[in-house]
C-alpha cells in the first residue's frame, strides 16, 4: 500500500508520540518507574472527592443520567454549560463574551489541530518565544507551519534564570498567519508578562491576525500561576481552554474562546472531524458552576497543592544539584520545572536515555525547539521536570539526576 501524504505525515516519529507512551508505560505497566516526564496532573484526593459528588447528583437523576451516556451534544457543544461559561467569564473579567463565542472539543489538542490548520493555509503561525509546547509541534497538516524565535534570556542570581519575548527580533511578515503562546508557557513555567501581553496584542491587531493564547495551565481555571498576573481576551484574541490541568485529563474537553467568525469555522471543521463533543466534562462544569464551587476548588484546593509542590521541588533541586553548574527558569505556573545545564556534555535526548536507564523518566529539552531556523547549543542543554509526583519520588529522582550529571563531567 502506498501511504498517503496524511500517513506520512502522522504515522511517523513524533515527539508528542513518545511522550505518551513514556506516559502510559510509567502510569500504567511500570509504576515503579520514577515518573518526572509527561504533563498528567496531580492526583488530589479532595478534589476527586469533590468531583465524585458532583457526578453521583448528576447520576442519581435519571434525566441527567441520560443527557450524560444518551444523547449527542450540539456541534457547538453543551448549550447549558456554553451559557454558563459565558455568564462567568463576563462576571468575573468584564469580558464582552457571548455564548457566540464559545465552543467545546473533544480536549485542547484535536482543538489546536483545527484552530492550527485553518489558520496555517493563510500562512505561518509565530511562536514569539521559545521553547513552546511540543504538542504543537507536529499537528500542520502542512509542512513548515511554525516560525519559532529564541528568546532573550536574564540570568537571575547563581542558579535561576527567565525567558523574555525578543520583541526586536520578531518578524512579522504578510506571510504571518496568527501569534501563538502558552501562558503559563510549557515546558518553562514562564508566564507572559503582563506588559508582553499587551504588546503581543498590540501587534496582532496591527497586522491584522488573531494572537493565539494557550491556558491550559492558567486562568480562569486552573489558575495554576505563582504571581500577580492579568487575563487577556479581546475581538481578536482566541483563548485555549482545558479540563485537564484542572485535574480531567480523562474527561477530554477542551474549550475555544474567540471570535464568533472563528467559532463558526471551528465548530464546522470539529463537527466534520468528531461528530460531536463528549458530555461529561461540560456536564460537570456546569455543576461545579452552578454550585459556585470552581473557584473555590481552583483557590483552596489546586492551587495551594501545586505550590507546595513547587516549593518542595525548587528546595531539591538546589539540594541535589549543589555543586553543579545549573540554572532553574524562575518557577512561574504550571506544574514544571525547567532546568538549563550550561555545560552538559551531551544532549538533553542523550541525558534522557541515561535517565530512563535509571529508571527515571525526565523530558528532553530540545523536543520544545521548533521553527527554528538556526541550532542552538541551549536547545540541547535543557529538561523538563514534572513536580506532581509524591516527594520521595521527586527527591530519589533528582539524587540520580545529579549522580547521572556529574558521571558525565
Amino acid at each position: 500500500m502506498n501511504p498517503s501524504s496524511f500517513a506520512q505525515k502522522f504515522t511517523g516519529d513524533a515527539a508528542i508520540v513518545d511522550l505518551m507512551e513514556d506516559l502510559g508505560d510509567a502510569l500504567n505497566v511500570n509504576p515503579d518507574l520514577l515518573f518526572l516526564g509527561g504533563g498528567n496532573p496531580a492526583h488530589i484526593p479532595e478534589f476527586e472527592a469533590r468531583i465524585g459528588e458532583h457526578l453521583k447528583a448528576i447520576c442519581d437523576q435519571p434525566a441527567e443520567l441520560h443527557k450524560l451516556i444518551g444523547i449527542y451534544q450540539s456541534p457547538q457543544g453543551n448549550e447549558a454549560f456554553i451559557d454558563a461559561l459565558a455568564s462567568y467569564l463576563q462576571q468575573r473579567y468584564q469580558w464582552p463574551v457571548t455564548t457566540a463565542n464559545i465552543a467545546v472539543a473533544n480536549g485542547s489538542q484535536s482543538a489546536f489541530f483545527i484552530l492550527l490548520n485553518l489558520l496555517a493555509a493563510q500562512g505561518q503561525i509565530c511562536l514569539p518565544m521559545m521553547p513552546e509546547y511540543l504538542g504543537y509541534r507536529d499537528q500542520g497538516l502542512g509542512d513548515n507551519i511554525f516560525k519559532g524565535y529564541r528568546p532573550r534570556i536574564e540570568l537571575i542570581g547563581e542558579h535561576r534564570f527567565k525567558y523574555h519575548i525578543d520583541f526586536a527580533a520578531l518578524e512579522i511578515t504578510s506571510d504571518t498567519a496568527a501569534l501563538c503562546v502558552s501562558r503559563p508557557t510549557n515546558p518553562s513555567g514562564n508566564v507572559v508578562s503582563d506588559d508582553e501581553m499587551r504588546q503581543l496584542q498590540a501587534i496582532a491587531r496591527a497586522h491584522n491576525i488573531p494572537l493565539i493564547v494557550d491556558c491550559a495551565y492558567g486562568f480562569p481555571f486552573p489558575g495554576v500561576v505563582y504571581q500577580e498576573a492579568e487575563s487577556f481576551w479581546d475581538d481578536n484574541t482566541i483563548l485555549m481552554l482545558s479540563l485537564s490541568k484542572l485535574g480531567l485529563p480523562g474527561v477530554r474537553t477542551g474549550i475555544v474562546v474567540a471570535p464568533e467568525a472563528v467559532i463558526k469555522k471551528f465548530v464546522s471543521a470539529n463537527t466534520i472531524i468528531s461528530l460531536a463533543c463528549g458530555n461529561l466534562g461540560p456536564m460537570l462544569m456546569n455543576s461545579l458552576m452552578a454550585a459556585n464551587e470552581l473557584d473555590s476548588i481552583c483557590e483552596t484546593v489546586i492551587q495551594p497543592y501545586y505550590r507546595a509542590k513547587q516549593a518542595y521541588m525548587l528546595e531539591q533541586i538546589d539540594r541535589h544539584l549543589a555543586g553543579l553548574n545549573y540554572r532553574v527558569h524562575e518557577s512561574e505556573g504550571a506544574f514544571f520545572v525547567w532546568i538549563w545545564f550550561p555545560d552538559l556534555p551531551v544532549s538533553s535526548e542523550q541525558l534522557y536515555q541515561r535517565m530512563k536507564e535509571a529508571n527515571v523518566l525526565i523530558m528532553a529539552g530540545e523536543h520544545f525547539f521548533f521553527g527554528m531556523d538556526e541550532n542552538w547549543d541551549h536547545a540541547h542543554q535543557c529538561i523538563r521536570l514534572n513536580f506532581c509526583q509524591a516527594p520521595e519520588v521527586i527527591s530519589d529522582a533528582l539524587q540520580i539526576l545529579a549522580r547521572e550529571v556529574r558521571a558525565l563531567g
